[in-house]
């Protein structure tokens, strides 16, 4: 069951709650069609979890937002950039284990 703490982020609301964020954002590109997406998926929730008020933890789903994944050069899912005072500071493609988006937030 995805964690209450993901805010679900789409084009209208990408700029508010990701590029305007106070605190570092983890998004996870993410397609509902996509195997390893759910694979990543329970990590992603576990993070959102784990670190409630120190960053904040999105999902995009691409086929609802497809301009915002446009504009970030999605072309494989999951993807999971992580965005700090309305820039892009970091990137993986794929699924990965949590201690790497750790340390992607923390970078």
């Amino acid at each position: 069951m995805a964690s209450p703490n993901v805010i679900l982020v789409n084009d209208d609301n990408f700029e508010t709650e990701v590029l305007q964020s106070k605190v570092p954002v983890l998004v996870d590109f993410t397609a509902t069609w996509c195997g390893p997406c759910k694979m990543l998926s329970p990590i992603v929730d576990k993070l959102a979890d784990e670190f409630v008020g120190t960053y904040k933890v999105a999902k995009v789903d691409i086929d609802e937002s497809s301009a915002t994944a446009r504009k970030y050069g999605i072309r494989s899912v999951p993807t999971v950039m992580v965005f700090k005072g309305g820039q892009k500071t970091a990137q993986h493609v794929g699924v990965t284990q949590r201690d790497k988006l750790v340390s992607l937030l923390q970078g």
